[in-house]
């Protein structure tokens, strides 16, 4: 593992990662395209990207029997985050969406607990705790906004879980000796892989069998294809600054720090995404709203102080674990 960058450079490289995945939902809202063909053509726009990258730093970090299975399920279980999150915003307010996505550091505290034996202090604990309760007042304090948001909620619910799945798969990816380049490019091409066929699977699921002896290749076209040039510009720039900017950042912090630390520091992302929908889309939150922002505040300082002198230590016994 290379040598750690200085603590500045590494949180200014998670304050634009913040700002870039905050951004998010703003893109996908104005794309006016269905949730599963944004959540494919991200992943798929991104992946072509960084092939000239991937395809050269795999011959430096090549895939193995370690580390292939941890970057091809961190993949799959991307584009699950994906796919769901990105249906949420259909259902629900894009505070609620966010603000409950972002309960991926519980997950994270829970999965590392038994998977890789590391149980947070009691301290970060309380951090998570406080920063999650949070959380939860943004998104009770949005219930009432949405077509249908216990449903947008529940699938927000799923999009964390299976974020902090891929968040720690793709840290013991790069633990067991892929370099970051490599990892993302697979990783994200799994997630594209994974996502490409799902619109056509759920217009074959959905379509009455009145219909179903028509030909489906009439179809894929404007299924894919038949959307407004507004649609594919705001997609492209969803791929280029959340997802190649904010998400790659994320991917190389927490090769130097605590997951825990640098998935709270997500957390972050509901109160730029709420305050980006209050300017452009005048969904005003409640006073349960704001307090909960100040509360997952308040969470996330406690974690980065809690984490901050045990980092060093935290990441020798996951190594240790991980190999």
């Amino acid at each position: 593992m290379p040598a750690s960058p200085p603590p500045a450079r590494l949180y200014l490289i998670l304050a634009a990662g913040v700002v870039a995945v905050s951004l998010a939902a703003i893109f996908i809202r104005y794309a006016q395209a269905p949730s599963l063909i944004v959540a494919a053509y991200r992943m798929t726009i991104a992946s072509l990207i960084l092939l000239p990258l991937t395809l050269p730093a795999l011959r430096k970090t090549s895939l193995t029997r370690a580390n292939a299975p941890y970057a091809l399920l961190a993949g799959v279980f991307l584009g699950i985050h994906f796919a769901t999150w990105i249906s949420s915003l259909s259902f629900t307010t894009v505070a609620a969406s966010a603000a409950i996505v972002a309960t991926q550091p519980l997950w994270v505290a829970l999965f590392s607990w038994l998977f890789l034996g590391t149980p947070p202090s009691f301290v970060t604990l309380l951090g998570i705790l406080v920063s999650v309760g949070g959380m939860a007042m943004i998104g009770f304090g949005d219930f009432s906004g949405g077509s249908r948001p216990l449903l947008g909620d529940g699938l927000a619910l799923v999009g964390g879980i299976c974020a902090a799945a891929y968040f720690l798969l793709g840290r013991s990816a790069q633990k067991r000796g892929l370099g970051i380049n490599a990892y993302v490019g697979v990783a994200y091409s799994t997630a594209a892989l994974a996502l490409l066929p799902l619109p056509l699977l759920q217009l074959i699921l959905t379509t009455p069998s009145s219909e179903s002896a028509q030909p489906w290749t009439g179809l894929l076209s404007p299924l894919y294809f038949g959307y407004p040039a507004s649609s594919f510009f705001w997609i492209v720039l969803l791929a280029l600054i959340p997802q190649l900017i904010g998400h790659t950042s994320f991917n190389y912090a927490v090769r130097f720090l605590p997951p825990t630390l640098v998935s709270t520091l997500l957390l972050l992302e509901p109160v730029g995404a709420a305050v980006l929908a209050i300017i452009l889309f005048r969904e005003i939150p409640g006073v349960t709203t704001l307090i909960g922002s100040i509360f997952l505040l308040a969470g996330v300082a406690i974690t980065i102080q809690s984490s901050r002198p045990k980092a060093s230590a935290t990441s020798i016994q996951e190594t240790q674990v991980n190999h």
